[in-house]
């Protein structure tokens, strides 16, 4: 019997209505990290295809900013209708090429949802403002005009909800746009610009290119893109924004993260090893909201002995598994940079009370890291600094608040912290001397909805205006003021 192999999808790029072979020729497996079948290859494309998909948005741009508000709202109505029904599908295809667990992906799918039922308000989110008599018989009115092409290079722990952070803002707002996702989680977004078409977007108002440093670059150096979003790793953010920022362009730089939980001697403990739990292992802890670093203060031993058994009592394995909280690591050379950590927390004397290591040698297939944890941590040490961005937990001993406080202060990120506590006094003190931008109480991941900006701090974000709400809706339009004399 003949066995006639599956041919492997070679992705293309999405420009102007059609989909485009790129002109470069290099590609790039897409491997699913739990098993690692490979489920497509992506282009690894050029400066010269990044050029054509900004033509093609600039020139869709001259129509699509007279379109008028409400048309542009409806086509997001529709699109809204398309995601919910796909709903099931669209998680299913992150748990594939992201390999996080399907209750986290479908929770993914519904955050990337809520931020296109904020843009389709476009009508009010586009309105100005407008104040009579400023001067006898003058008045003063202020509207909303888009800013052109934007650029949006999104990463591959949320590709779904990333992208949909950026282009449905900006493009209910007036202006067109050239997405570049992560090479290493592409599929989703060939799913999501499918979908926005069937919505009725008119051609070249949204368009995709595949690829790595060239299309990133390339985005930067264009003059006809206006503007940048960007979600990754600080060294990337710190570089498209000082790149694009001497363009001209306006640039919002999502960057790395060292999230800190501070858990009191008051706190509930089961609850708060539960969320610690959730947040720092929850997506393999490739999220930059999620606990990275645990703050004990007081006497906890007996916190720091249940959190060890509840991430003993932990299933790892592929997302697709209900049961499944820890999947794994999006590829091996990111695990390998991983377990140097590892090694480097171990030699700077940290105490290794959970090794994830032990799981490597249990799953064979996949790159699997068990959750991994570090006691007795001190704030100048490597794994207390640096954002690993894996199941590896930090937990550092504080004498009281204050030191906790001090913790957070000294790390160069500002993304996200947490206190677990009943302590009204402690909440208020927290509120106010945390030093990041996202704070919970009580709450694993305080990340916010679509309709508050995403409000990074310190070496988190690179930029002015956040992602999302009010911010989103500042960075994709310019004001022109107008004012008018009546006494002609």
């Amino acid at each position: 019997m003949t066995v006639i192999k599956k041919e492997t999808v070679v992705l293309k790029n999405y420009i102007n209505g059609e989909w485009v072979t790129p002109q470069g020729t290099e590609t790039q497996d897409v491997p699913n990290p739990a098993t690692g079948e490979t489920l497509a290859r992506v282009p690894i494309s050029s400066k010269a295809d990044v050029e054509q998909a900004v033509n093609a948005a600039n020139e869709a741009f001259m129509t699509w900013k007279n379109t008028p508000v409400p048309k542009r709202a409806r086509i997001l109505y529709k699109y809204h209708y398309l995601l919910t029904e796909n709903h099931e599908k669209l998680a299913r295809l992150v748990v594939q090429e992201n390999g996080k667990a399907y209750k986290e992906a479908y929770g993914e799918v519904q955050r990337g949802i809520e931020c296109v039922e904020f843009a389709a308000g476009a009508p009010t989110l586009m309105m100005g403002e407008t104040l009579s008599n400023i001067a006898e018989d003058i008045d003063s009115e202020m509207f909303r005009y888009p800013l052109g092409v934007i650029g949006g290079i999104t990463p591959f722990n949320f590709p779904m909800m990333v992208p949909l952070w950026m282009f449905p803002l900006a493009i209910a707002c007036g202006n067109t746009f050239v997405l570049k996702p992560s090479e290493r989680t592409p599929i989703l977004a060939t799913e999501l610009v499918e979908l926005f078409t069937q919505a009725g977007a008119p051609k070249g108002v949204l368009n995709i290119v595949h690829g790595a440093h060239d299309v990133v670059n390339g985005l930067l150096e264009n003059q006809d893109v206006k503007a940048i979003s960007f979600v990754g790793s600080q060294p990337v953010a710190k570089y498209v924004y000082e790149q694009a920022a001497a363009q001209g362009k306006r640039v919002q730089a999502l960057s790395g993260a060292k999230n800190h939980h501070v858990v009191m001697p008051d706190a509930d403990m089961e609850k708060a090893v539960t969320h610690i739990i959730s947040s720092a292992f929850g997506s393999a802890g490739q999220r930059c909201m999620a606990c990275s670093a645990v703050v004990v203060v007081g006497d906890g031993d007996e916190f720091v002995a249940a959190l060890k058994q509840k991430a003993d009592e932990l299933i790892i394995g592929n997302g697709l598994n209900d049961e499944v909280l820890l999947t794994p690591v999006i590829r091996d050379t990111h695990r390998e940079k991983v377990l140097d950590y590892i090694i480097t927390g171990l030699e700077e004397g940290a105490t290794l009370i959970r090794d994830g290591r032990k799981e490597m040698d249990e799953i064979k297939e996949g790159t699997f890291l068990g959750p991994t944890i570090f006691d007795h941590v001190t704030h100048d040490m490597t794994i207390a600094k640096d954002e690993i961005f894996a199941p590896v937990l930090s937990l550092l001993r504080a004498k009281d608040l204050d030191e906790g406080l001090e913790f957070i202060r000294k790390s160069r990120y500002g993304n996200g912290a947490t206190i677990y506590t009943k302590d009204a006094k402690a909440v208020r003190q927290f509120r106010e001397e945390a030093d990041a931008g996202m704070l919970g109480i009580n709450v694993g991941v305080p990340a916010t909805m679509a309709f508050f900006p995403f409000s990074g701090w310190k070496d988190s974000f690179y930029g002015d205006l956040h992602v999302n709400g009010k911010d989103g809706v500042n960075f994709y339009t310019r004001k022109k003021m107008i004012t008018s004399r009546f006494d002609y």
